[in-house]
């Protein structure tokens, strides 16, 4: 398997796609199989060394995208894995699935509509149950829709990004927590959104934003039983997301071009940050929010 960020070290702005993508749009919430170029997860790239053996994942939206990629990270260092995803999406999670069991590690898929409590509650209990353990918690499924202007902002639009991005990370934290053990973790995924809000995306920024915060609090709260909480903000990445909805049509075929990598990133230049919250490495790390923007903030 070629561990391909270490060779060479090569130079960061060049190791993957620049320069403009071809036009493409999808309804959402988008199959990563059908975007170009498909999104590097890590499945050719992503090398494990057992840092997460006999442990017990539940990361939800892991069809495709940054959660793709954990679930990837995550089973190579050695942990059992649950993945959540919509039933439009399971040929991504049924390729994922295919590929871990090909290299003989356990996943496990849940279809689940998050937006609803009872769902949040009955995944946790689940994969629980189906793993005969949890210690690992990964809110990361997430909406986002484009509007250029506040008045094409429905009340429909609204609730289902906060449904989605911020009740339920909420819920599944609260299930989670009194099956947990000690040093268990939950790992939030927030977005560069909470640094510099885009115009397009008021919503979802508010969304992500709530969802900082909550981490916070909860790492306060949950630190005397033992578990850690952190968030990770990723900037633009190449994902279905974004060619379903969550860009402009017009903007699609530039992201990511305005960092100074002057490109996107791809999920597995993010994955590592999840598997370092979830390691013995970050024994010490809790309430703390990590960025993998591709220098956006500096912008």
């Amino acid at each position: 398997m070629k561990d391909k960020w270490r060779e060479g070290f090569r130079h960061p702005q060049k190791i993957y796609h620049q320069g403009e993508f071809p036009m493409q749009k999808q309804d959402p919430p988008g199959l990563e199989s059908l975007m170009d170029p498909v999104p590097d997860c890590g499945e050719e790239s992503y090398v494990g060394y057992g840092r997460l053996n006999g442990r017990k994942a539940l990361i939800t939206g892991g069809d495709s995208g940054i959660g793709r990629a954990v679930a990837i990270a995550f089973a190579r260092e050695g942990a059992e894995v649950t993945i959540t995803y919509l039933p439009v999406e399971e040929p991504d999670a049924r390729s994922l699935a295919d590929l871990l069991e090909g290299e003989g590690r356990t996943i496990h898929l849940i279809q689940a509509d998050l937006r609803e409590e009872s769902a949040c509650r009955n995944v946790v209990r689940e994969a629980h149950r189906t793993m005969g353990g949890l210690d690992i918690l990964v809110p990361n499924a997430a909406v986002q829709k484009a509007q250029w202007h506040i008045e094409d902002i429905t009340a429909e639009q609204v609730r289902n990004t906060f449904e989605v991005n911020t009740f339920a990370p909420i819920f599944l934290a609260r299930e989670a927590a009194g099956l947990l053990p000690e040093g268990a973790s939950i790992i939030f995924t927030g977005s560069a959104e909470y640094y510099t809000p885009n115009r397009f995306l008021l919503d979802y920024a508010a969304s992500k934003s709530a969802v900082v915060a909550f981490s916070i609090g909860l790492a306060k709260q949950l630190i005397d039983r033992g578990i850690r909480v952190n968030t990770v903000c990723p900037g633009p990445v190449w994902t279905p997301l974004e060619v379903s909805g969550g860009n402009p049509d017009e903007l699609i075929s530039q992201h990511g071009i305005d960092t100074p990598f002057q490109r996107p990133g791809q999920p597995v230049e993010v994955c590592g940050v999840y598997v370092f919250l979830a390691s013995n490495e970050a024994t010490y790390v809790s309430g703390e929010v990590y960025g993998v923007t591709g220098l956006l903030s500096a912008h």
